[in-house]
């Protein structure tokens, strides 16, 4: 166990007017177990990172100290475990044992001791494939476990953890939270979690601390006094505050087809099996296709093929007006057709500010310069990046990141738009924008295709459901 400290804290990420969390002082006790919420862009992330030590003076400003047991966070690397919010960042070898046995490798762990550890770990986390799994072939949630095994394997006298389960199935969501119940029962670790979804981790905390819009604390205590004290307020502020009703957005009604795939097959080079098997849709104008399923199921697959990103094993996606699959129509047009947002938006990212990112798209179609100015300044507002306009892209928080990515994708005015989980990282107020500005896209005509675990997310938009499991489609159905 570790006590934890922030002694007037504030960090400013460098090329950023704001701080990113301002005059922070609080304490958490040895073997603590704390929840930290607060709304998108708080400063959730940048406390987990400087407890971490990971915010170093070249990538921005700090004030104030960090300890760890009184000494320098810095200094304490080697005892903090750290889940990320995209896991992808913190896999670094080609086969998934080997990537747990990494952190265990550099701590110098015995060599007799490290695989019993790196098995107990993947079992724990409920890891379903070989140790000699590549761990390119493993879908977003798959890693997220893999991910999480690592900082598990470790032991580590403080565990950070930030969304651990943003990007798993219900299902999985369940099973890593079993998973960390066990975890620290054996443990007396002190843990910090960033979860935006409350009621599913109210039960792994002892203590609830909230961050306001100002960046700085607002609310500390347990999590019934909290939420009875100030409720109300972190609700408008976007927190979700178990048993708030949602809002439902149902379609007007649908139109032609938009998008279609026929047997869409694919399978990975070195794979046992196909990802996607023999999987057929039709998607029309002004609807919502959900596509659901288990981690691995081959949601994201279909995702790539249907935008046109890759080439199908067998089968094609097409859209009307286009003589050939999309995979062969060239990136300037396709863009005018499809727009997809990837489960990692900074994957998409290719300018160095929010305002030349929007304006990328239309300018790959050559639209003329006053149409692109009147674009980029309504996605700004529409998506509350307007104060954000010069930020570059990779300095944003998860939920900026991801309502980027949507208003990149709709930058060009395509017909259908692809979302792969659109509404991780977000708070309760910008998960409701989404849902509205996801309903306005589709009620003016845009089909929209939209993998997601978010069961709320489909729900309110009153979505027709694709499930898949293992590669294979069931029937369709309202969600």
């Amino acid at each position: 166990m570790i006590s934890v400290e922030f002694r007037g804290f504030a960090w400013r990420h460098a090329g950023r007017r704001a701080q990113a969390v301002a005059d922070v002082d609080l304490r958490v006790e040895p073997g603590e177990r704390v929840l930290l919420l607060g709304p998108s862009g708080s400063g959730k992330s940048t406390l987990l990172a400087a407890l971490a030590g990971l915010l170093t003076t070249d990538s921005g400003e700090q004030t104030g100290h960090v300890l760890l047991d009184g000494k320098p966070a810095a200094d304490q690397r080697e005892r903090v475990g750290m889940l990320f919010q995209d896991p992808e960042t913190q896999l670094v070898m080609a086969r998934s044992g080997d990537d747990v046995a990494f952190g265990l490798e550099n701590q110098a762990v015995p060599r007799d001791q490290i695989w019993p550890r790196v098995r107990e770990a993947l079992d724990a986390v409920g890891f379903r494939y070989p140790t000699a799994h590549p761990t390119h072939a493993l879908s977003g949630g798959e890693q997220q476990r893999l991910a999480l095994a690592g900082v598990l394997a470790r032991r580590p006298d403080l565990i950070l953890l930030d969304e651990p389960t943003a990007n798993l199935d219900p299902e999985g969501a369940q099973d890593i939270r079993d998973a960390l119940r066990s975890a620290l029962a054996d443990t007396d670790a002190t843990m910090i979690v960033v979860e935006h979804r409350v009621a599913d981790i109210l039960d792994l905390v002892d203590r609830v601390i909230a961050l306001g819009p100002g960046h700085t604390v607002i609310a500390d205590g347990p999590a019934a006094a909290v939420f009875a004290e100030h409720g109300t307020t972190l609700a408008a502020q976007g927190v979700w505050v178990p048993g708030l009703p949602l809002p439902v957005r149902s379609p007007h009604g649908s139109g032609e087809v938009a998008l279609r795939g026929e047997s869409l097959s694919f399978t990975y080079p070195g794979a046992g099996r196909p990802a996607l098997d023999d999987v057929s849709f039709e998607l029309r104008q002004g609807e919502l296709l959900a596509v659901t399923g288990p981690n691995g199921s081959g949601k994201s697959t279909l995702a790539l093929l249907a935008g046109g990103l890759a080439k199908p094993t067998a089968g094609r996606a097409s859209v009307p007006g286009e003589p050939g699959p999309l995979h062969r129509i060239p990136a300037r047009r396709l863009a005018t057709r499809v727009g997809s947002v990837f489960q990692d938006p900074e994957h998409q990212f290719v300018t160095a500010s929010v305002r030349s990112e929007l304006a990328f798209g239309p300018r790959q179609a050559r639209w003329p310069e006053p149409r692109i100015e009147a674009r980029v300044s309504e996605l700004l507002e529409r998506l509350r990046l307007a104060h954000l306009a010069e930020a570059n892209p990779h300095t944003l928080s998860g939920g900026e990141a991801r309502r980027l990515s949507v208003a990149g994708a709709l930058a060009a005015a395509p017909g259908v738009l692809l979302l792969d989980e659109p509404t991780f990282g977000q708070d309760r107020r910008t998960w409701g924008e989404l849902i509205d500005l996801t309903a306005a896209i589709r009620d003016e005509g845009t089909a929209i295709l939209a993998v997601t675990h978010d069961r709320d997310f489909a729900a309110s938009l009153a979505a027709r459901d694709l499930v898949l499991n293992a590669g294979k489609a069931a029937e369709a159905g309202r969600c």
